[in-house]
């Protein structure tokens, strides 16, 4: 009976062994499997049997068995890739996957995305990435819903928003001739100081020229007076300030501007910072089939010992835009770019951690399911606690070959240990029957 017991405690070790080279063969298989995390083979020994002997009851072990196959999910190395959509993740996060039409959700450390023919970001087996969508009117905050598939709606054109608002940053030189006071006249070069133009736009998105004009009335006062023109008007348009929370002194009327004798605006706040010159709001007819506009200019200038220039210049409008390009950003963000020069925040990719990834099972293709077992389920935007995100990278598999080949070798040698064991028992046997010539 115990020689028996010898050799079923060799069937098991080679057994066990067997499954052992079946994990180790999965695991150099996927060496370039992205996101591929390896798994080992947990040894245990069997019950053990109790012997009875003249010191009393032993136990002697019946083999060995295999206890679970775990996976490490230690991290990858990264792949620096030439597409805007391969994403990584550095932590301990898992990208969000849901296939259309099924509740399931997949997780995956792959992040080799696309955008589908209807615009949604996808796996390479199709499912839809899941991400929180952002507030397309404020598009700079995330809407208060679940995460949802990440979607580009748009795949035309995007329409045009009319200028309603245009700054100037501009010094006027202090050296600058004083003119006096009466009308800017564009032709005439000795009616003003200095000019600038900026593009605005209208509700078609057609661009149209705006020249500001500066002309210096009173060098005493450090006076100017302001005006514009849209495109080659002959005429130009005064533009009157709005003084509202004005703490100061002003001389003449609305529509100047005065500097002090540092050169400073003297329309400043309470606390002395200085507030930018707004114009009262313009209508401006287009004549061509768009909607009147109503801008408002602000002149953010000062007066110092220097060349009159824009220091900058911006408007807020933009014309209709062709979408070029969608990619992720570091934040997981997914951005997509016009050809208007407009960027628009679609979602923002989120991750999932687990509190015991290790219950994590296989689903295939770079794809885990999470039973029960995993435990609380935590799914957020990208961070220091769910992972951070790096852009035209991929996350390669984790996989140690030379660790691998060094447990091939030990399972080799494991399973040739436990063939002796069968080999040896049967000669054993062998004696034993021929006990009885």
């Amino acid at each position: 009976m115990g020689i028996q017991s010898a050799m079923y405690s060799g069937i098991s070790g080679l057994n066990l062994n067997s499954q052992a080279m079946s994990v180790i063969g999965n695991n150099l298989a996927n060496t370039g499997t992205l996101g591929y995390k390896s798994a080992r083979s947990i040894f245990s020994d069997l019950l053990s049997s109790n012997v009875f002997g003249s010191g009393g009851v032993s136990q002697v072990g019946r083999g060995a068995g295999l206890s679970i196959v775990d996976s490490v999910f230690s991290q990858g190395t990264f792949e620096t890739t030439s597409s805007g959509t391969d994403v990584a993740v550095e932590g301990v996060g898992f990208f969000v996957l849901k296939e259309p039409g099924n509740d399931t959700t997949y997780y995956t450390r792959a992040g080799s995305f696309r955008f589908d023919q209807d615009g949604y970001l996808v796996s390479p087996e199709g499912l839809r990435v899941q991400g929180k969508a952002f507030d397309q009117v404020n598009n700079t905050e995330l809407l208060p819903i679940d995460p949802s598939d990440i979607r580009v709606n748009n795949l035309g054109l995007v329409e045009a928003n009319p200028t309603t608002e245009v700054t100037f940053n501009t010094n006027l030189s202090e050296n600058s001739t004083e003119i006096g006071p009466g009308a800017i006249d564009p032709a005439d070069r000795s009616s003003y100081n200095y000019s600038a133009s900026t593009k605005v736009y209208d509700s078609l998105g057609e661009s149209h020229l705006v020249t500001a004009y500066w002309r210096l009335i009173d060098d005493t006062n450090n006076t100017w007076e302001a005006a514009y023109r849209v495109d080659n008007e002959t005429g130009v348009h005064p533009l009157g300030f709005n003084y509202t929370n004005f703490s100061g002194s002003l001389s003449g009327a609305q529509s100047q501007m005065e500097f002090d004798s540092k050169g400073q605006s003297l329309n400043r706040d309470g606390n002395g910072a200085s507030i930018p010159f707004t114009s009262v709001p313009i209508p401006i007819q287009w004549g061509n089939g768009a909607l009147d506009s109503t801008i408002t200019f602000n002149f953010d200038c000062t007066q110092y010992n220097s060349d009159s220039i824009v220091i900058s210049q911006s408007q807020n409008g933009y014309g209709a835009g062709e979408l070029t390009n969608v990619a992720v950003n570091n934040e997981g963000i997914v951005v997509a770019s016009y050809s208007n020069g407009r960027q628009i925040n679609i979602s923002q990719l989120v991750l999932a951690k687990f509190q015991n990834p290790g219950g994590l099972q296989l689903a295939g293709a770079n794809r885990y399911t999470a039973p029960t077992e995993v435990g609380i389920i935590r799914v957020g935007l990208p961070g220091p606690e769910l992972g951070k995100l790096y852009t035209n990278s991929l996350e390669q598999s984790n996989v140690d070959m030379g660790q691998e080949f060094v447990s091939m070798i030990t399972t080799q040698r494991g399973f040739q240990a436990n063939s002796k064991i069968i080999t040896t028992v049967d000669e054993m046997l062998s004696e034993l029957i021929n006990l009885k010539r």
